[in-house]
Formats: structure tokens, sequence, C-alpha cells
């Protein structure tokens, strides 16, 4: 079956079991403790929790949907034979209505009648029980009816039990449904209502929720090895030239097959949450295509996508203009960065070679993909042009090493600055070193500020680093600035010493510190209580942000400021200043 007879048979089963066919709801949801929709439940999550009622909505408690979702947990796995960004749920739920039983027959039908999948095939996994949910026996004795009970399993928590997609939500046991031993849908039975501190607490009605990844089924109904041979990725991956590599060519796919979907929903790229996802796999798709010996037209790729999906009801608001219009526009601001970072490599490699070497430096390589954005991918294929190679395992650990210090929270960083307290990760060796540190890291703050009062509100912090030595503050600015506004800022930013401000700090909650006007790190998900320093006097202050600090107790403190270069990077600018 083509993936359009799968869609429409799933559609048709439900629908004649009483189910209200519900069109897919947007990618962005309005639900704030997601960046995506990553499952065909959330919109539905009012009627879980009894907050709306389905009979006045939908004429019944039973709907049934296929919902585009995004993942973005998953894109430095994308190139594997199963992982995607962009994916579809075929789903059908019940909001106070049949439960495990029914769920679990018109399962087992729907694999065996409908997409002809032998019983021998399939396999399930239930909750094998814990001291806060008991043993699943419901779904264990359903599932007796259709398989021998070696292929019905008890699972643990973190496998049979299904969190809410968020902080908090509906929950409860789930059942995990194989084919081949790869899982292809996941039975969850909301019986619960997790809060943000993982208590539970039953719900006024029970419902179900069963998500099916379409890809998964298309590929076992077809009997495909792996998604990228089915007929929702074919047509995409005959467009590309023998020569590539498999992985690349499957990157390029997924990438390419989700951004017309970002783009109708209204979503541009940005240094921004959701926007920085979209920005992320423009880039990534244009660095792979940008030299036109590889042979690929992303642009004609994107209009045969929109084409295609195009013709699927619930998506005829797809463009192919504002498609095309984002994916030029996006383009010639990354080939600004990609162009000097391509020169960068060339400079590098001659180093290298010039020694006998025959890998990049580390150091090097990892500092690009940083000030970049680049991945390893377009690193390592720049490095094979200019001869030379990328040790990439030495990349992975460098990686590893910056999540977990991106990992260590709010709570541990300035900021959202690269000086953590934490003495493991200090990169000031000394207290005199972190005295230092200390008057760059509230010089970054005047720094902040002072760009705002000279650009203008659009400019906000992108991230920073600071050391003993100098501090690298990245903001957002579509353009150069003119060395006129380089000096005003610098004067600013000498007068605030100058004044020697006193430098306060106050624990609020997250809330009464945006409220107060405090200034934060988009990137940085804050605790409830957060630290707010202020500089300047309290009503009408120079600086305001959340920050984990440390500290100057005043501006007169930190000494001269010079700023020493104002250059462009991935999305931005970037402004490096040491103080005297």
């Amino acid at each position: 079956m083509s993936h359009g007879e799968i869609r429409d048979k799933f559609l048709k089963f439900f629908e004649s079991r009483g189910h209200k066919i519900v069109p897919s709801s947007s990618l962005l949801p309005t639900d704030p403790s997601v960046l995506f929709t990553t499952a065909g439940m959330q919109q539905f999550k009012p009627y879980f929790l009894g907050e709306a009622d389905p009979m006045k909505d939908f004429g019944g408690k039973r709907t049934a949907s296929i919902q585009k979702s995004m993942r973005t947990s998953d894109i430095d796995e994308v190139g594997d034979e199963s992982h995607l960004t962009f994916f579809e749920m075929l789903g059908h739920f019940s909001f106070g209505d049949y439960f495990k039983k029914e769920t679990i027959e018109w399962t087992f039908q729907l694999l065996t009648e409908i997409f002809n999948i032998s019983p021998d095939r399939i396999s399930a996994t239930v909750f094998a029980g814990d001291n806060k949910i008991p043993f699943d026996e419901e779904s264990y004795n359903a599932w007796s009816q259709f398989l021998p009970t070696e292929r019905i399993r008890k699972g643990p928590r973190k496998d049979n039990i299904w969190g809410p997609p968020g902080p908090e939500g509906p929950c409860g046991a789930a059942n995990e449904v194989y084919v081949d031993d790869l899982e292809v849908a996941t039975l969850v039975f909301m019986e619960y209502n997790c809060d943000k501190d993982k208590n539970l607490t039953p719900l006024s009605q029970k419902g179900v929720d069963v998500g099916w990844g379409l890809e998964r089924i298309v590929m076992k109904s077809q009997d495909k090895d792996n998604v990228f041979e089915t007929d929702l990725f074919d047509f995409i991956m005959r467009g590309f030239p023998d020569k590539l590599p498999v992985r690349t060519k499957r990157i390029l796919a997924d990438h390419l097959r989700g951004i017309p979907f970002l783009v109708a929903d209204g979503l541009q790229p940005s240094n921004k949450e959701a926007g920085y996802i979209l920005r992320r796999l423009l880039r990534r798709v244009i660095a792979f295509t940008y030299d036109e010996n590889i042979g690929v037209d992303p642009v004609r790729v994107l209009e045969l996508i929109v084409n295609e999906y195009k013709k699927i009801k619930d998506y005829k608001n797809l463009d192919f203009l504002s498609v095309e219009k984002t994916f030029r526009d996006e383009y010639d601001k990354f080939m600004k960065t990609l162009g000097p970072l391509r020169k960068e490599f060339e400079i590098k490699a001659n180093e290298v070679k010039a020694k006998g070497e025959e890998f990049m430096p580390r150091v090097f390589v990892f500092g690009a993909h940083q000030s970049s954005g680049a991945t390893i991918d377009i690193l390592e294929d720049f490095a094979r042009k200019e001869g030379t190679k990328i040790n990439k395992e030495a990349f992975v650990e460098d990686n590893k090493h910056h999540q977990e210090i991106s990992r260590a929270g709010a709570e541990k960083k300035f900021g959202g600055h690269g000086l953590l307290m934490d003495k493991g990760e200090l990169k000031a060796g000394n207290e005199e070193e972190l005295k230092k540190a200390t008057r760059l890291h509230t010089a970054t703050h005047l720094l902040h500020a002072s760009l705002r009062k000279v650009l203008g509100n659009e400019v906000h912090q992108a991230g920073s680093d600071i050391t003993p030595e100098r501090l690298r503050f990245d903001f957002t600015f579509p353009r150069k600035m003119t060395l006129e506004e380089i000096k005003q800022v610098e004067d600013m930013v000498n007068e605030a010493v100058q004044k020697d401000y006193p430098v306060t700090k106050e624990e609020m909650s997250y809330e009464d510190a945006i409220k107060s006007g405090a200034m934060a790190f988009f990137k940085l998900k804050y605790p409830p209580r957060v630290n707010v320093y202020t500089i300047g006097d309290e009503n009408h202050p120079f600086s305001r942000e959340l920050c984990g600090g440390p500290h100057v107790s005043h501006t007169g403190e930190i000494g001269k400021i010079r700023i020493t270069k104002e250059e462009s990077v991935s999305g931005g600018r970037r402004i490096r200043a040491t103080v005297d």
C-alpha cells in the first residue's frame, strides 16, 4: 500500500468505529511548555484533563487524526535508518469512553486485517509495575487473546509509563507494539495527572492516546529496510546524485521535508527557540549543497516536496513561493558566514600540511563549530577538500563536555556565560584570575545594556564567553556596527564604570523578575527562583539582568574597558573586549 492508502484506511477504520476525524494541529503548539508539537495528543490535552468538552466540540468522546510532528532531540541522529526530525503520527483518542480491551483489539485488527501484517511478526510490552503504578494486568490479559505469552513482555517504567509532552499533564501505563522488533505504535492509557514535581493524582476520567509512527508502519507495510526507501522519501532520494554518501542523502531528505511545514505554520528562521531549529535545518542543507559540483538544487527539491504533500487534504496550505523566499533569504545570510569559514579552513589546513601533520587542531575545529553553527559533517567536508582530516572522536568528546557544561543549569552559570563557578569547570585557574574574570563578567552586563541603548531593543544576548584575559559577547543584530557606534558603546560603558554604580542582587520568582524588566538569556531554562542583578539606581537602573553571578560590588572595580573587535558570527555579531 502507498502511504496515501495507509492514511485513508486508518482514518476510515476509526471513523467506522465512531471517531470524529480532526485535522492536524500546527507544529507550533499553544502549550508554552513545549517547543513543537511532538505527539498527536497535544491538541487534545484539555479533553484528557476534563478542561474541555469533547461532546460539545466533536459531537462525541472519540477522535482520530494524522498529526504532523517535530522532535528536535533527534537532529544529530538523522542519517541512520529510522531517526527523523519531521514525522507524522496516526492517532486515535478516547476521552472517558473505551479503554484497554477495545484499544488492543483494534490495534491487532488494524495490523493484521488492514495493514496485512502477519500475526507472527507482532509483539507487545506492558508495564511490569512499581511502587507508584501497579502491573498492567488488564493490558496483559487483553493481548493474551491475540498473542502467545512469549511475545507479551513486561517492561520497566522508562519504557512503559508515558509521561506528558511537557513538564506536566496527563500520563499513564503504556503498551509498546512491535513489528519485527521495530516499535510501530504506543498505546497510552491515561489514568493520572502528573504535576511538575512528578506527583500523580487520578484523572476524573480515563483516556486513551494511541500514536502510530506513519513512517514506520509504511516501512513495514511496504517491506522496506528503512524509512528512506518508502514512497514517503524515495521521490526525494531519487533527486540526489549517486556520488553523495547515503547518510548525507538521508539528512538532506529529512531536513528538506520538514522545512516547508515549519514555514507553512508561520515560522521564520531566527536565533530564538523554534526559529533557531528552522535556521539550523536550513543552514545544514545549505552547507551540504552550496557547492554546485555537489549536483543538488535544494530549491527544486523543496518544490517537489511541496507539490507532493499539497495533494493531502490537511496540507493544502503549503506554499512553495514562501518556502523559496525563506530559503533564499537564509542562504544569503549564511553564505556571509560560510565563505569566511571556508577561507579559515584553507589557511589552517595549509599550516597543518606545512608541519607534515594530518589532522586539523581540535581546538580550531570545535571553535569553528561553535562560532558558525557548522556541523561536524560540514567541517569534515571542508577538511577533506583541503587534504586534511578531523579527529571525530576528539570532536565528540569536546561536544559532550560542552553539553555537560550547558546542562549545569542557570544556577551554576554566570547568567548564560561560559565561565562557571564550579571549580571543576572554571576557566579561571586561581582566585586572582577569578577576580579578573568577575570584573569582565560585570562588564558584559554594561556592554549588553549599552548596545541596546545605542543600537535599539532589537539587540539580544546570543551567548558569551569569559576568561581572565578577555570577554566575548554575541548578540543579535542584522548588520556591521559603524566605527562611531562602537565608540559610542565603549564610551557609554566606561562612563558607567566612572560613575561607580552599585551592583545589587535580589532573589525573586522568575515571573516577577521578567515583570521588573530584567533581561534574560533566551537559551537558558531558568529555575522558579532567580537572582536579579541591578546596576545603578533601583528605580532607573543602567542594567538589570537575570544572572547566577558573581559580580563586583561597584562598577568602579571593573577598570577601563576597551572593545578590541566587532565581527560577524552565525546569525548576528560578536564583540571582543578587555579591561585595563
